[in-house]
């Protein structure tokens, strides 16, 4: 239901957005639990998705890290750069060119650049662009064909956008988060923290940003979440049981609540020993076997105080989800260095 109507909303997104210089939305993509097959105990019901944003005619993105920190919980900020149109034609006449036409002539047609809309400064605000977004979802409701189907509720946060839908008995919560991809990679810088600053998963939380996020309008989390996602689909066509390693992981999120091991930490480990244990030995007689496999790899990593992050400088992250070059080759960042 979410991913049929979220693809009607990103057409009407791109028509409202055609003739103007704002970011141009792609086509929204789920990530975290909900959309990977699995669900901790405590999940909040939300589902989330990332929408893409592409620099409109005339500008450019470029991503530029904040400061070195830890390589798994970095941010970046997003400069945006004036390119020349002049020599591009559009249904035979050249568009308006904001570094070659005049001032007065970019105001008469009502044209204003990004930089004087959702910048600031030089760099992509989030919490204006997060304005934008709602009243750009909220406009566009009405205008795709499950309006009518649904009662719906909108509500804005600082860094993202809230969707509630209703019919009936039955209601559902969407989070629509937004952000820049890496080149052409499956890594994105995103509005929304992430909990893999914290705990080295890349799961969305609370449209709430930490105390220590909330005077930085121009930072930009790096999320994992899409590249992971596409590992658990990629995974999922070469088992024997699809879903065996999704029960795996629900399995030891729900029993082992309290226990001082949170979800990421489970879905960082059953990861790794997708990789290890062979995936013809995923079958449904094999269920306790590898039940063990993921407990002893995780014992493993307690023993040497090292649980390596999946994504980062992983040799054996599948080379059919894009990474940026310099990702694969770093020192994998330990996430239980804390406990060394």
């Amino acid at each position: 239901v979410i991913a049929e109507l979220l693809d009607s909303l990103t057409h009407v997104f791109v028509d409202s957005v055609r003739h103007t210089f704002y970011p141009v939305p792609q086509e929204a993509i789920g990530v975290g639990s909900a959309f990977e097959g699995w669900s901790p105990r405590d999940w909040d019901g939300v589902y989330r998705v990332l929408v893409s944003l592409n620099p409109p005619p005339g500008h450019a993105f470029h991503l530029e890290l904040n400061s070195a920190g830890q390589v798994a919980a970095r941010t970046f900020s997003v400069r945006v750069e004036l390119v020349c149109t002049s020599k591009e034609e559009q249904l035979g006449e050249k568009p308006l060119c904001l570094l070659h036409h005049s001032q007065k002539e970019l105001r008469r047609k009502q044209k204003c650049s990004l930089l004087e809309t959702l910048c600031s400064g030089s760099y992509l605000d989030v919490e204006k662009t997060s304005h934008w977004f709602f009243q750009l979802v909220r406009s566009s409701w009405l205008h795709v064909p499950q309006w009518h189907s649904w009662h719906s509720m909108f509500q804005p946060c600082r860094r993202s956008c809230r969707l509630q839908l209703s019919k009936g008995r039955k209601s559902l919560e969407v989070e629509m988060l937004f952000g820049v991809r890496q080149g052409d990679s499956d890594i994105f810088v995103v509005s929304q923290p992430t909990e893999a600053q914290n705990c080295g998963s890349s799961i969305f939380v609370s449209s709430q940003p930490t105390k220590a996020n909330r005077t930085a309008s121009t930072a930009w989390p790096e999320t994992y979440a899409v590249a992971e996602a596409k590992f658990f689909r990629h995974i999922a066509r070469q088992l024997p049981c699809e879903s065996l390693h999704l029960k795996c992981l629900q399995l030891f999120t729900c029993i082992l609540r309290g226990t001082g091991f949170s979800s990421p930490t489970w879905k960082t480990a059953v990861m790794h020993v997708l990789t290890t244990v062979p995936l013809p030995r995923w079958h449904r007689s094999a269920f306790a076997r590898r039940l063990w496999d993921i407990m002893a790899y995780l014992d493993r990593c307690l023993q040497l105080t090292r649980l390596e992050h999946f994504v980062l400088g992983n040799e054996r992250f599948p080379a059919e989800i894009s990474l940026p070059p310099a990702m694969r080759g770093v020192e994998p960042p330990n996430l239980f260095e804390a406990l060394a």
